[in-house]
Protein backbone atom coordinates (compact mmCIF):
# COMPACT_ATOMS: atom_id res chain seq x y z
CA UNK A 1 0.00 0.00 0.00
CA UNK A 2 2.73 2.34 0.55
CA UNK A 3 4.13 1.78 -2.93
CA UNK A 4 1.20 2.19 -4.26
CA UNK A 5 0.41 5.49 -2.24
CA UNK A 6 3.83 6.64 -2.92
CA UNK A 7 3.11 6.18 -6.77
CA UNK A 8 -0.25 8.07 -6.97
CA UNK A 9 1.09 10.86 -5.08
CA UNK A 10 4.09 11.17 -7.95
CA UNK A 11 1.62 10.50 -10.66
CA UNK A 12 -0.40 13.88 -9.04
CA UNK A 13 2.72 15.87 -8.69
CA UNK A 14 3.56 15.10 -12.25
CA UNK A 15 0.58 16.64 -13.13
CA UNK A 16 0.45 19.73 -11.10
CA UNK A 17 4.17 20.65 -12.59
CA UNK A 18 2.79 19.57 -16.17
CA UNK A 19 -0.67 21.90 -15.44
CA UNK A 20 1.97 24.65 -13.99
CA UNK A 21 4.13 24.59 -16.77
CA UNK A 22 1.01 25.40 -19.36
CA UNK A 23 -0.56 27.11 -17.11
CA UNK A 24 -1.58 31.20 -18.69
CA UNK A 25 0.26 33.76 -17.83
CA UNK A 26 -1.95 37.05 -16.91
CA UNK A 27 -0.38 40.37 -16.58
CA UNK A 28 -2.13 43.43 -15.59
CA UNK A 29 -2.01 46.62 -17.21
CA UNK A 30 -3.40 49.70 -15.77
CA UNK A 31 -4.02 53.41 -17.82
CA UNK A 32 -6.20 56.59 -16.76
CA UNK A 33 -7.93 56.51 -20.50
CA UNK A 34 -11.16 55.05 -21.04
CA UNK A 35 -12.62 52.65 -23.60
CA UNK A 36 -13.46 55.17 -26.24
CA UNK A 37 -9.94 56.24 -26.23
CA UNK A 38 -7.14 55.71 -29.06
CA UNK A 39 -4.78 53.99 -27.19
CA UNK A 40 -7.29 51.74 -25.50
CA UNK A 41 -7.92 50.05 -29.12
CA UNK A 42 -4.36 50.16 -28.80
CA UNK A 43 -4.59 48.04 -26.01
CA UNK A 44 -6.88 45.80 -26.73
CA UNK A 45 -4.46 45.12 -30.08
CA UNK A 46 -1.65 44.57 -27.61
CA UNK A 47 -4.51 41.93 -25.61
CA UNK A 48 -5.51 40.25 -29.12
CA UNK A 49 -1.56 39.87 -30.33
CA UNK A 50 -0.33 38.51 -27.18
CA UNK A 51 -2.91 35.78 -27.18
CA UNK A 52 -2.11 35.35 -30.71
CA UNK A 53 1.39 34.97 -30.74
CA UNK A 54 1.99 32.77 -27.52
CA UNK A 55 -1.01 30.33 -28.47
CA UNK A 56 -2.72 31.45 -25.22
CA UNK A 57 -0.14 30.97 -23.19
CA UNK A 58 -0.02 34.48 -22.21
CA UNK A 59 -2.66 37.23 -21.55
CA UNK A 60 -3.40 40.82 -20.46
CA UNK A 61 -6.19 41.97 -18.16
CA UNK A 62 -6.96 45.83 -18.87
CA UNK A 63 -7.91 47.86 -16.22
CA UNK A 64 -8.89 51.53 -18.43
CA UNK A 65 -10.42 54.27 -16.39
CA UNK A 66 -8.21 54.72 -13.30
CA UNK A 67 -10.03 51.82 -11.94
CA UNK A 68 -6.73 51.27 -9.98
CA UNK A 69 -5.97 55.33 -9.04
CA UNK A 70 -4.63 57.64 -11.27
CA UNK A 71 -1.30 56.95 -13.11
CA UNK A 72 1.19 57.79 -9.46
CA UNK A 73 -1.05 55.40 -7.66
CA UNK A 74 -0.38 52.85 -10.80
CA UNK A 75 3.04 53.65 -11.22
CA UNK A 76 3.68 53.43 -7.47
CA UNK A 77 1.92 49.45 -7.69
CA UNK A 78 4.27 48.64 -10.78
CA UNK A 79 7.15 49.89 -8.76
CA UNK A 80 5.99 47.49 -5.84
CA UNK A 81 5.60 44.57 -7.98
CA UNK A 82 1.41 44.86 -7.36
CA UNK A 83 0.76 45.80 -11.09
CA UNK A 84 2.41 44.08 -14.13
CA UNK A 85 1.95 47.31 -16.63
CA UNK A 86 0.77 50.83 -16.83
CA UNK A 87 0.09 53.57 -19.38
CA UNK A 88 1.41 57.28 -18.51
CA UNK A 89 2.73 60.05 -20.92
CA UNK A 90 6.68 59.87 -21.02
CA UNK A 91 7.51 63.09 -19.61
CA UNK A 92 4.72 63.07 -17.27
CA UNK A 93 6.97 61.00 -14.92
CA UNK A 94 9.00 63.80 -14.25
CA UNK A 95 7.78 63.57 -10.72
CA UNK A 96 10.15 60.80 -9.72
CA UNK A 97 12.58 61.53 -12.83
CA UNK A 98 12.82 65.07 -13.15
CA UNK A 99 15.59 65.21 -16.23
CA UNK A 100 12.45 64.58 -17.85
CA UNK A 101 10.96 67.95 -17.66
CA UNK A 102 13.84 68.78 -20.17
CA UNK A 103 11.63 67.04 -22.95
CA UNK A 104 8.57 68.04 -22.06
CA UNK A 105 9.57 71.67 -22.42
CA UNK A 106 6.86 73.18 -25.08
CA UNK A 107 8.41 73.30 -28.50
CA UNK A 108 11.52 70.92 -27.46
CA UNK A 109 10.01 68.29 -29.26
CA UNK A 110 8.84 68.73 -32.65
CA UNK A 111 7.11 65.65 -33.65
CA UNK A 112 6.38 61.98 -32.95
CA UNK A 113 9.36 60.70 -35.28
CA UNK A 114 11.45 63.51 -33.50
CA UNK A 115 10.63 62.27 -29.87
CA UNK A 116 11.27 58.72 -30.83
CA UNK A 117 14.82 59.82 -31.97
CA UNK A 118 15.45 61.31 -28.91
CA UNK A 119 14.24 57.94 -26.62
CA UNK A 120 16.65 56.11 -28.98
CA UNK A 121 19.07 58.11 -28.22
CA UNK A 122 21.59 58.88 -25.37
CA UNK A 123 19.59 61.38 -23.66
CA UNK A 124 17.10 58.03 -23.88
CA UNK A 125 19.20 55.28 -22.84
CA UNK A 126 20.33 57.76 -19.97
CA UNK A 127 16.53 58.11 -18.71
CA UNK A 128 16.11 54.32 -19.28
CA UNK A 129 18.39 53.55 -16.94
CA UNK A 130 16.87 55.91 -14.50
CA UNK A 131 13.26 54.09 -14.75
CA UNK A 132 15.44 50.90 -13.87
CA UNK A 133 16.63 52.43 -11.12
CA UNK A 134 12.92 52.80 -10.31
CA UNK A 135 11.97 49.63 -11.02
CA UNK A 136 10.60 50.31 -13.94
CA UNK A 137 11.16 49.62 -17.75
CA UNK A 138 9.96 51.48 -20.49
CA UNK A 139 9.15 48.87 -23.38
CA UNK A 140 7.41 51.56 -26.04
CA UNK A 141 6.01 54.88 -26.13
CA UNK A 142 3.03 55.46 -28.51
CA UNK A 143 1.97 58.86 -29.79
CA UNK A 144 -1.17 60.61 -27.94
CA UNK A 145 -1.56 63.52 -30.33
CA UNK A 146 -0.20 66.91 -30.51
CA UNK A 147 -1.74 69.66 -28.48
CA UNK A 148 -3.62 73.04 -28.96
CA UNK A 149 -4.90 75.46 -27.66
CA UNK A 150 -8.97 76.13 -27.68
CA UNK A 151 -10.36 79.01 -26.83
CA UNK A 152 -13.75 81.52 -27.24
CA UNK A 153 -11.83 84.02 -28.89
CA UNK A 154 -9.20 83.85 -32.02
CA UNK A 155 -5.86 83.61 -31.18
CA UNK A 156 -3.95 84.63 -34.36
CA UNK A 157 -0.35 85.76 -32.01
CA UNK A 158 1.11 85.33 -29.24
CA UNK A 159 -0.24 88.97 -27.91
CA UNK A 160 -3.89 86.99 -28.09
CA UNK A 161 -2.94 85.11 -25.13
CA UNK A 162 -2.75 87.68 -23.05
CA UNK A 163 -5.35 87.61 -20.16
CA UNK A 164 -6.87 84.51 -21.16
CA UNK A 165 -7.66 81.72 -17.88
CA UNK A 166 -5.93 79.17 -19.59
CA UNK A 167 -7.07 75.41 -18.11
CA UNK A 168 -3.74 73.62 -17.72
CA UNK A 169 -3.10 69.83 -16.36
CA UNK A 170 -1.11 69.96 -13.26
CA UNK A 171 2.33 69.48 -15.05
CA UNK A 172 4.96 71.73 -14.71
CA UNK A 173 5.79 72.44 -18.06
CA UNK A 174 2.31 73.14 -19.63
CA UNK A 175 1.79 75.03 -16.58
CA UNK A 176 4.85 77.15 -17.61
CA UNK A 177 3.57 77.12 -21.27
CA UNK A 178 0.70 79.67 -20.08
CA UNK A 179 2.52 81.71 -17.96
CA UNK A 180 5.40 81.69 -20.55
CA UNK A 181 2.55 82.73 -23.28
CA UNK A 182 1.31 85.56 -21.45
CA UNK A 183 -2.14 83.75 -20.31
CA UNK A 184 -2.99 82.66 -16.69
CA UNK A 185 -2.85 79.27 -16.35
CA UNK A 186 -5.63 77.49 -14.10
CA UNK A 187 -4.84 73.84 -12.81
CA UNK A 188 -8.47 72.35 -12.95
CA UNK A 189 -8.88 68.04 -12.76
CA UNK A 190 -9.49 66.63 -16.56
CA UNK A 191 -12.90 65.62 -15.75
CA UNK A 192 -14.44 69.27 -14.63
CA UNK A 193 -12.73 70.96 -17.54
CA UNK A 194 -16.12 70.64 -19.42
CA UNK A 195 -17.96 72.27 -16.91
CA UNK A 196 -15.22 75.25 -16.46
CA UNK A 197 -15.44 75.68 -19.74
CA UNK A 198 -19.40 76.09 -19.97
CA UNK A 199 -19.40 78.32 -16.78
CA UNK A 200 -16.70 80.72 -17.58
CA UNK A 201 -14.18 79.53 -14.68
CA UNK A 202 -11.87 79.30 -17.71
CA UNK A 203 -11.80 80.99 -20.85
CA UNK A 204 -9.44 78.23 -22.98
CA UNK A 205 -7.55 75.21 -22.56
CA UNK A 206 -5.35 73.22 -24.49
CA UNK A 207 -4.90 69.07 -25.78
CA UNK A 208 -4.72 67.12 -28.64
CA UNK A 209 -7.74 67.19 -31.06
CA UNK A 210 -9.12 63.82 -30.70
CA UNK A 211 -9.30 64.99 -26.52
CA UNK A 212 -11.02 67.54 -27.62
CA UNK A 213 -13.39 65.63 -29.98
CA UNK A 214 -13.76 62.84 -27.29
CA UNK A 215 -14.66 65.22 -24.33
CA UNK A 216 -16.86 67.62 -26.75
CA UNK A 217 -15.19 70.65 -25.66
CA UNK A 218 -16.16 71.63 -29.09
CA UNK A 219 -19.58 72.83 -27.83
CA UNK A 220 -17.84 75.13 -25.31
CA UNK A 221 -15.56 76.86 -27.56
CA UNK A 222 -15.63 78.49 -30.51
CA UNK A 223 -12.21 78.83 -31.69
CA UNK A 224 -9.03 76.20 -31.97
CA UNK A 225 -5.08 77.62 -32.65
CA UNK A 226 -3.09 75.71 -33.89
CA UNK A 227 0.14 76.21 -31.75
CA UNK A 228 1.25 72.54 -31.48
CA UNK A 229 3.36 73.48 -28.35
CA UNK A 230 3.56 69.93 -26.85
CA UNK A 231 3.81 66.14 -28.54
CA UNK A 232 1.95 64.17 -25.79
CA UNK A 233 2.67 60.37 -25.51
CA UNK A 234 2.04 57.15 -23.46
CA UNK A 235 4.75 55.26 -22.33
CA UNK A 236 4.43 52.13 -22.09
CA UNK A 237 5.79 50.25 -19.02
CA UNK A 238 6.36 47.12 -17.14
CA UNK A 239 7.49 46.26 -13.50
CA UNK A 240 11.28 45.52 -13.82
CA UNK A 241 10.25 42.59 -11.71
CA UNK A 242 7.28 41.36 -13.82
CA UNK A 243 10.47 41.67 -17.00
CA UNK A 244 12.90 39.41 -14.99
CA UNK A 245 10.50 37.14 -14.58
CA UNK A 246 10.05 36.65 -18.34
CA UNK A 247 11.72 34.25 -19.95
CA UNK A 248 13.18 35.73 -23.27
CA UNK A 249 10.24 33.66 -25.44
CA UNK A 250 7.79 35.47 -23.25
CA UNK A 251 9.52 38.82 -23.61
CA UNK A 252 9.32 38.41 -27.30
CA UNK A 253 5.51 37.36 -27.34
CA UNK A 254 4.73 40.89 -24.78
CA UNK A 255 7.16 42.85 -27.48
CA UNK A 256 5.66 42.14 -30.60
CA UNK A 257 2.34 42.39 -29.01
CA UNK A 258 3.01 46.01 -28.11
CA UNK A 259 4.04 47.04 -31.31
CA UNK A 260 0.57 45.51 -32.77
CA UNK A 261 -0.94 47.90 -30.39
CA UNK A 262 1.44 50.85 -31.24
CA UNK A 263 0.32 50.55 -34.83
CA UNK A 264 -3.20 50.38 -34.09
CA UNK A 265 -3.18 53.16 -31.47
CA UNK A 266 -0.56 55.84 -33.59
CA UNK A 267 -3.39 55.02 -37.00
CA UNK A 268 -6.14 55.63 -34.91
CA UNK A 269 -4.78 59.32 -33.57
CA UNK A 270 -2.99 59.93 -37.19
CA UNK A 271 -6.45 59.50 -38.98
CA UNK A 272 -8.19 61.49 -36.37
CA UNK A 273 -5.74 64.73 -36.82
CA UNK A 274 -5.75 64.21 -40.34
CA UNK A 275 -9.88 64.74 -40.57
CA UNK A 276 -10.82 66.55 -37.60
CA UNK A 277 -10.08 69.91 -38.43
CA UNK A 278 -12.68 69.67 -41.28
CA UNK A 279 -15.02 68.30 -38.97
CA UNK A 280 -14.38 71.10 -36.42
CA UNK A 281 -14.97 73.82 -39.49
CA UNK A 282 -18.23 72.00 -40.22
CA UNK A 283 -19.82 72.44 -36.55
CA UNK A 284 -18.82 76.26 -36.51
CA UNK A 285 -15.63 76.56 -35.56
CA UNK A 286 -12.39 79.05 -36.49
CA UNK A 287 -9.26 77.45 -36.70
CA UNK A 288 -6.33 79.92 -37.08
CA UNK A 289 -2.44 79.03 -37.69
CA UNK A 290 -0.43 81.51 -35.42
CA UNK A 291 2.83 81.85 -36.09
CA UNK A 292 4.56 79.68 -33.62
CA UNK A 293 8.00 81.38 -33.51
CA UNK A 294 7.38 84.07 -31.22
CA UNK A 295 5.80 81.14 -28.61
CA UNK A 296 8.73 78.97 -29.07
CA UNK A 297 11.43 82.82 -28.13
CA UNK A 298 8.68 83.25 -24.82
CA UNK A 299 9.34 80.20 -23.51
CA UNK A 300 13.36 80.98 -23.31
CA UNK A 301 13.16 81.67 -19.97
CA UNK A 302 11.79 78.60 -18.83
CA UNK A 303 14.31 76.96 -20.41
CA UNK A 304 17.05 78.92 -17.92
CA UNK A 305 14.90 77.40 -15.35
CA UNK A 306 15.69 73.97 -16.70
CA UNK A 307 19.39 74.43 -17.68
CA UNK A 308 19.71 76.24 -14.16
CA UNK A 309 18.54 72.81 -12.25
CA UNK A 310 20.18 70.48 -15.38
CA UNK A 311 23.11 71.99 -17.12
CA UNK A 312 24.39 74.77 -19.65
CA UNK A 313 23.16 73.46 -22.82
CA UNK A 314 20.74 70.44 -21.38
CA UNK A 315 18.30 71.21 -23.40
CA UNK A 316 20.05 70.92 -26.80
CA UNK A 317 21.89 67.85 -25.28
CA UNK A 318 18.03 66.50 -25.38
CA UNK A 319 17.06 67.39 -29.08
CA UNK A 320 21.07 66.11 -30.29
CA UNK A 321 22.04 69.62 -31.43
Amino acid sequence: MKVLKKLVIGAIASCLLATAAHAERELTFGMQDNEASNVYQGAIALQEKLKEVSGGKMSVKLFPSAQLGDFKAMVAQVQAGELDMVMTGYPDMSYIIPELKLIGAPYVVSDYDHLLKIIDGPFGQKMAAAFEKQNVKVLDVWYYGTRHTTSNRAINSLEDMKGLRLRTPNVPFLIAYAKNTGASPAPVAFQEVYLALQTNQVDAEENPLPTIEAMKFYEVQSHIALTGHFVASSAIQVSLDTWNSLSDEEKGWLSKAIMAGREKSNGLTFKAEAELLDQFKSRGLTITSPDTAPFRKAMKPYYDELEAEFGKGSIANVIGE
